[in-house]
């Protein structure tokens, strides 16, 4: 795809119907699903999977793994850096180094302790150079792509593109429990290796093959529609809408690093509290595919301030140690759906807001902070049950959490001329 045909996806005059849009973009919705589904987040979701045998292995508390894994996320600072040069040279080498290194990264994991050793750094340092494959393997990558493709159906696309992350933790979770409970967690970590590197990078290549930007001259990249980074910076639109994003973080990424744990202790089986992770994968598909359908036709804010309540809501109801497991099923089901939500609601208004010139910059930016987000509801969850000896309170700030961003999906003003493509809704 040359210069002319990249500013031509942006310009409104020449907005492909719905139909044709998908025609032209489902590869890239498709790479997108396997790169978020093989992912940094797919261990997110997964790492209460690994937590006994860490425990049990080198004697490290649920505290000192969360505290760890949380600090590592410090790794995200690099995000702008790999954002600019995805706008600069493209997003296909981003791409390319990304699942590489991830592959990397969970070999590291892997041989953690096989010299002897017992220091909790090794496996920090193997959680930054995950933080470090994250970019090239989320929204900042592949929201380009797909927003460049899509204007009326750009939130189902977004929410088709990351809902691989979902789909994968469906399938993975209760695999990766037989294999891990079987052959011990350094195969877990191993069978993470080959997923990113060996098979998800050829398909995804595959997929791209045909559509993937090029490198984006500086003239070319100038022509899109949008903003700098610089100023969107400067706007208090996008604090508002980071505020949210590390809001949704702190609450939802806390709670399902300690989603297993959690089920033990309300007095699940070990296969039973694994299922908890399906359900929170299920409802993070449902949430991503509902909203995605609804901002298409609404006005966004109020419909991600809506699904933020229904899982605080779940938050309040977990809190008080229900036991059953329908009921948990049910709670965690609520509490996951705007997990889902927020990771396609945070690249959608990105590029509503600010447009495509400097997309990924942007989202790069807001990376970081984000994450910052995720850092403390990591640490906060594993440290809270370690000072409290339950995960009551750690829930209940979870609430507020998800709370105070609602608040801010509701204060959020829209775009002031056009969402990056030209159309006003």
């Amino acid at each position: 795809m040359g210069r002319n045909a990249l500013t031509d996806l942006a310009t409104p005059a020449t907005a492909p119907r719905t139909l044709t849009e998908w025609r032209r973009g489902w590869p890239v919705v498709a790479a997108a699903m396997l790169g978020a589904g093989f992912g940094p987040g797919l261990y997110q979701n997964l790492s209460s999977l690994f937590t006994p045998g860490l425990e049990a292995t080198f004697g490290w508390s649920r505290g000192d793994i969360a505290t760890a894994a949380g600090l590592a996320l410090a790794g995200a600072i690099a995000a702008p850096l790999i954002g600019r040069a995805a706008d600069l040279v493209g997003v296909r080498p981003v791409i390319v180094a990304s699942m590489l290194l991830l592959g990397v990264a969970y070999l590291w994991l892997a041989a953690m302790g096989l010299n002897g050793g017992r220091a909790i750094w090794r496996y920090q340092l193997g959680v930054v150079l995950l933080v470090l494959a994250l970019p090239g393997t989320s929204s900042l990558a592949y929201g380009k792509l797909i927003a460049a493709r899509f204007m009326r159906g750009r939130g189902m696309a977004l929410a088709l593109g990351t809902s691989g992350l979902a789909l994968a933790t469906i399938v993975a979770a209760p695999l990766l429990g037989a294999t891990i409970a079987h052959f011990g967690w350094r195969t877990g970590f191993a069978a993470l290796a080959a997923g990113s590197a060996i098979l998800a990078l050829p398909l995804i290549l595959l997929s791209l093959r045909a559509v993937a930007l090029p490198a984006t001259p500086a003239a070319a990249r100038a022509a899109l529609p949008g903003t700098s980074a610089a100023a969107a910076r400067r706007d208090s639109r996008f604090w508002i809408m980071v505020a949210s994003a590390w809001l949704i973080n702190a609450a939802t990424t806390g709670f399902v690093t300690q989603l297993v744990p959690i089920g033990l202790e309300l007095g699940l089986r070990p296969a039973q509290a694994a299922l908890l992770l399906t359900s929170f994968a299920s409802s993070a598909i449902a949430g991503r595919l509902l909203v995605g359908w609804l901002v298409d036709r609404l006005r966004p804010q109020p419909v991600a301030a809506a699904f933020a309540i229904l899982s605080a809501a779940a938050f309040v109801g977990l809190a008080f140690a229900p036991s059953g497991l329908a009921l948990l099923l049910t709670l965690v089901f609520f509490a996951g759906l705007m997990n889902g939500a927020e990771n396609d609601l945070l690249p959608f208004f990105a590029a509503r807001l600010f447009g495509l010139r400097a997309y990924a910059e942007i989202y790069g930016t807001a990376m970081p902070i984000a994450l910052s987000g995720t850092a403390v509801g990591i640490i906060g969850f594993g440290r809270l049950h370690d000072l409290t000896g339950g995960y009551t309170a750690a829930l209940t700030l979870g609430c507020g959490a998800l709370s105070l961003a609602a608040v801010c999906f509701l204060i959020l003003p829209d775009r002031t001329g056009d969402d990056g493509h030209g159309a006003a809704r």
